[in-house]
């Protein structure tokens, strides 16, 4: 078994298809793909589906996926361990961001590493909290800027970097703007306009076991505070999302932090952005 076996397998898997795998490890196509036949052979398994329009996982290529990226991944921390001890600052960071999150937050913070590191790659992969917790736990990214939801992650350590109220946002001629808080069960009579499943304000808030009508959904909080703003339901938020809306309190907060694996990433460039982050915000 090959590293370049291991390197081609996940590339065919990330960008389901030999072509554009060969695209991105500047290998003929024909190369790629019988480097990748010659690890199901030694494995003696299908790793592979070849019979749909994209590549796909068999169940034994799901099973070892894990595996070939947690090896790459230690031979690019061996290269960047060498480049720590020679005083080198090079090295790759993969940094999940929820979607439609913090990005003034994230993007100082960036700004501000890459002043100290400005030979670090740093790759921003966008996601639901639930898929960029799930990607840590596997290994595919560093570090993760998500949200959290009534319960602790499993898995990850976090360190909080935004704490804000989560309110009930409605037009100001909206008949609950009279009101100053509201409590959730309450919200049961109205359409409501949610984060979508998956995102940390949508947990806190189902946890509150409303049975209310969800008329809209979307990732994005300005979306769902423009929709709110032409009367179309009541918004379930964070506070600094809804301006312009009359905002009514349920009692909730909700909080982004930075995550990572338990003990740190591995790579010398992932833990000093880690270092980094946690004494700027």
């Amino acid at each position: 078994m090959e590293l370049r076996q291991l390197e081609y397998f996940v590339a065919v898997v990330e960008e389901a298809s030999f072509t554009r795998a060969a695209e991105r490890v500047l290998v003929a196509q024909s190369g790629v793909s019988a480097q990748v036949r010659r690890l199901e052979a030694e494995l003696g398994i299908a790793l592979l589906d070849r019979g749909g329009r994209t590549v796909t996982l068999t169940e034994a290529g799901a099973a070892v996926l894990p595996f070939a990226r947690a090896a790459l991944a230690a031979v690019g921390g061996v290269r960047e361990a060498v480049d720590a001890l020679r005083g080198l600052t090079r090295g790759h960071v993969r940094v999940g961001m929820v979607t439609a999150g913090p990005a003034v937050t994230l993007t100082d913070l960036l700004a501000s590493f890459n002043a100290l590191h400005p030979e670090v790659e740093i790759t921003l992969i966008e996601d639901a909290s639930d898929a960029l917790f799930a990607a840590l736990r596997s290994g595919e990214l560093d570090l993760a800027c998500a949200s959290l939801g009534p319960n602790p992650p499993e898995g990850v350590e976090t360190h909080v970097i935004i704490d804000a109220a989560v309110v009930a946002a409605v037009h100001p001629g909206h008949p609950l703007a009279r009101r100053e808080a509201i409590e959730p069960a309450e919200l049961a009579a109205y359409p409501l306009i949610c984060l979508p499943r998956g995102t940390g304000v949508r947990a806190l808030w189902d946890a509150k076991g409303v049975r209310a009508r969800v008329a809209f959904e979307a990732s994005d909080p300005s979306v769902l505070a423009q929709l709110a703003a032409r009367g179309l339901g009541v918004a379930i938020l964070p506070e600094p999302a809804a301006a312009g809306l009359h905002t009514l309190a349920l009692g909730l907060r909700g909080q982004i932090a930075l995550a990572w694996r338990p003990g740190g990433p591995s790579s010398p460039a992932a833990r000093a952005f880690m270092e980094h982050a946690r004494g700027s915000v």
